[in-house]
Order: C-alpha cells, then sequence, then structure tokens
C-alpha cells in the first residue's frame, strides 16, 4: 500500500494542511469563514466519536466481565490499575518539577511582557477560583459516592459520566456471571453483537479523520492568531522557554516512564507500540480530549498491541477518565513557571506540596469541565502562588493542551498493556497493512 493511503499519513497530512490553512485564513481575512464553515466540520467528527463512546464502552466491558469466572481476578485488576495510573502520574509530575527548575523559563520573561499578558488574560481568570473551592471541598469518599449513579440513563447522557457506566456495566456483567448460563446467554450474545457493530462505526468513522483534524487545527490556528497572524507569533516568542519546558517534559516522561513500564511487564518495544496506537495519539493530538479518542485507542490497543477486551475495556475508561500525566505534569511546570514570572521562589517542601497536590487533584477532577485550568487554580492555592498567574499562559494553553492530551492517550494505552501483561491476557502484535 502506497504510504499517502494510509490512516496516519493521511490525519498527519490534515494536521498540516489545516495548520496552513489557518494560518492562510488569518491573512487573507477569512478568519470568520474557517469559524463558521469549517469548524462545524470538525465538531461533527469529535461529536460521532463522543457519539458511540458509551455504547462501545458499555458493550465491551459486559461481554469482558461477564466472560470471567473468578470476581476476584476483577478487584485485583482494579487495584493494578488505579495503583500504576497513580505512579506514572506522581512520576509525570517530578519530572515537570525537574525540567522547570533546570530551565527556568520564567525568569526569562520580561516585564513589560508579563504586565501585558496578566491585562489580556485577565478575564478568563475570573471564576476559576470559585470553580476550584468547590472541587476542594470534595473529599475522597465523594469521589466514590459519584461512581455510582441514581440513574444510569442520565448517566449514560454524558460523556464526563464515563466512570459511572463503567460501574454499572461492570455490575450488569457480574450479574450476568452469577445466573444460569443459558438465561445470560441471549443478554452476553446482544452486547457481543452490539460490540463488534460499533467497532464496525468506528471504522466507518476514522476513514472521515483526516478530514475532521484538518478543520479542528484550522479552527485552532483561527482561535490563536485571529486575523492577525503577528500576534500569535509575539504571544509564542515571549513564551517559548515555557512552552519548550512543557513539551521536554512531556517526551522525559513518554521515553523514561512509559519504556521502564514496559520493560517491567512486558517484552514490548516503545517503536512497535508507537506504530500501533499512532492513529489514537494524533486523534489526541487534534481533538484534545482522551474521552473522544477512547474509542480509537480501545480498537487499537485490542486489535495491534494484542490487550484483551475485558483488560482494555476496563483499563481505558478508567484511564480517559482519571489519568492526567501529561496534565498532572503541565501543572507542576505551569504552578513553577508562574511563581518564577512573579519573582517568587518555591522551597523543596511547596515543590513537593505540587507533587501531592496534583496527584490528588487529577482524580479529583475527574469529568469536570476545564479541569485542566481547575486543577491549576487548586496547586497555585496550596502553595500560596497567586491565581491571577494563570493569566501569563492562558495564551498559548490551547496548543500545550493538544500535547498534554497525546500523552494522556498514550500512558492509557500503555497501562493497558502492563495490567494485560500481569493478568496472562496479552497477546502478539498485529498490523494491517495501513499500519
Amino acid at each position: 500500500m502506497k504510504w499517502y493511503k494510509r490512516l496516519h499519513w493521511q490525519i498527519i497530512i490534515g494536521l498540516i494542511l489545516g495548520l496552513i490553512w489557518g494560518l492562510l485564513s488569518g491573512f487573507i481575512g477569512m478568519a470568520d469563514f474557517t469559524s463558521g464553515y469549517i469548524r462545524p466540520v470538525g465538531t461533527i467528527f469529535i461529536d460521532l466519536l463522543k457519539l458511540i463512546a458509551v455504547p462501545l464502552v458499555l458493550a465491551s466491558l459486559v461481554v469482558g466481565v461477564s466472560s470471567l469466572n473468578d470476581m476476584t481476578r476483577l478487584s485485583k485488576m482494579g487495584g493494578k490499575t488505579v495503583g500504576i495510573y497513580m505512579i506514572t502520574t506522581m512520576l509525570a509530575i517530578t519530572i515537570g518539577l525537574t525540567v522547570v527548575n533546570v530551565l527556568q523559563p520564567g525568569a526569562t520573561l520580561p516585564d513589560e511582557t508579563r504586565r501585558s499578558l496578566m491585562e489580556s488574560y485577565s478575564e478568563n481568570v475570573e471564576g476559576r477560583d470559585a470553580d476550584a473551592e468547590l472541587l476542594q471541598q470534595r473529599n475522597i469518599m465523594q469521589f466514590f459516592v459519584d461512581i455510582v449513579p441514581e440513574n444510569f440513563f442520565q448517566s449514560a447522557s454524558n460523556n464526563s459520566n464515563m466512570l459511572q457506566v463503567v460501574f454499572v456495566a461492570i455490575l450488569l456483567g457480574i450479574g450476568l456471571v452469577n445466573i444460569p448460563a443459558q438465561k445470560g446467554e441471549p443478554l452476553i450474545h446482544f452486547f457481543e453483537s452490539l460490540n463488534d457493530v460499533i467497532i464496525k462505526i468506528v471504522d466507518l468513522i476514522m476513514k472521515t479523520a483526516p478530514y475532521g483534524v484538518f478543520a479542528l487545527m484550522a479552527a485552532v490556528i483561527v482561535d490563536l492568531t485571529g486575523d492577525d497572524i503577528g500576534q500569535a507569533l509575539v504571544l509564542l516568542r515571549a513564551l517559548g522557554w515555557y512552552c519548550i519546558a512543557v513539551f521536554v517534559g512531556l517526551i522525559l516522561h513518554v521515553f523514561i516512564v512509559y519504556s521502564s513500564l514496559f520493560k517491567l511487564f512486558s517484552k514490548m518495544r516503545l517503536r512497535d507500540f508507537f506504530k500501533a496506537i499512532r492513529p489514537a495519539i494524533l486523534l489526541g493530538f487534534s481533538t484534545s480530549s482522551s474521552l473522544a479518542t477512547l474509542p480509537v485507542t480501545m480498537e487499537r490497543v485490542e486489535k495491534n498491541l494484542g490487550v484483551s477486551e475485558e483488560v482494555s475495556s476496563f483499563v481505558l475508561p478508567v484511564g480517559a477518565t482519571i489519568n492526567m500525566d501529561g496534565t498532572s505534569l503541565y501543572q507542576a511546570i505551569a504552578a513553577v513557571f508562574i511563581a518564577q514570572a512573579l519573582g517568587m521562589e518555591l522551597t523543596i517542601a511547596q515543590q513537593l506540596t505540587i507533587v501531592l497536590t496534583a496527584t490528588a487533584a487529577s482524580i479529583g477532577a475527574a469529568g469536570v469541565p476545564g479541569a485542566g485550568i481547575i486543577m491549576l487554580v487548586i496547586v497555585l492555592q496550596s502553595v500560596q502562588v497567586p491565581i491571577e498567574g494563570i493569566a501569563l499562559i492562558l495564551g498559548v494553553d490551547r496548543i500545550l493542551d493538544m500535547a498534554r492530551t497525546a500523552v494522556n492517550v498514550t500512558g492509557d494505552a500503555a497501562v493497558s498493556v502492563a495490567v494485560a501483561y500481569t493478568e496472562n491476557k496479552l497477546g502478539p502484535l498485529h498490523f494491517d497493512e495501513d499500519d
């Protein structure tokens, strides 16, 4: 198969063309056209992916759990999943703190630029502290309370309630295991058929991925630049070291933590891993949504990485909701950067507080709109850094959000491989012609 017919290359081409069109439309005064007529194509693409996320998780998880004969395996798998997610999150934050302390990006920000950014984006910070205060009032038990829904159909109507869908699917699967096989078979066959249909729908949606990615990328560039390309260049130049620090941290996390994870829990090479899931990573980058990317991540992890359905259908939805390696790393760098830019020096104790606070917030903020910024408010408050400093970084947050979401998706897939290996549920790698 010719290289340009392969899906991942088509997505990359879509990203590049979207970038070019976004810049060009701002230059020739067609930014409004891009926002009004091209952006909706990307919105439809994301909505299609979100549309099938809940039925996919429900069907695959019911089938997976009902195939188990020993419920203790499910509890062990849950413990491993959450444990590994928490460890990788703490390592991500530690790497972020190390990078930002070495590069010192906040020290390079001129006073005039700092004042200008604070004035430009101060309005966008208003109200964030109130949202963060509400989140802080939730204790750890509230997290578990929120997992149990009082109305499943209400939960299924909102993708941010994915943990509730996972809970109901597990409960339904356990119920099927505990009734006579002949009575449960019709319902199991129904979910098996539903799962097969949804996987086929994923394949169909992915045929439109290059167009959706093009529209999403063009919209991002227009949002950043508007009709003035120079504005974006000035902003990127001013915050260049901050952006570099975040990208360096994310890259180090992927190549240090995930490669170590594979060495400990599987014999998989990092190169093969990336080859298997690159469409999911590219989608995570373009959509900035782990939940929207979830159907593609599940398909690639099961089909290419050899992770069994019963593992992927549990580990990936949980990860898309609570695993925020990329986001947590970004928060560590952002908090220290803001402190540096404001002339504040954080002690070792304060930076250890960032590790603990960001780790806890990554769980507590699950399903909250704008979770990344709200989590950052909590982190800043924990070390007495003025939250108004968030205005310094909001201008480039959209670009960094794309990068950290790609790392979040990568982390979900990596942990699913590790858990599958420990459960003896990891099959051989498989690549189609379009990979």
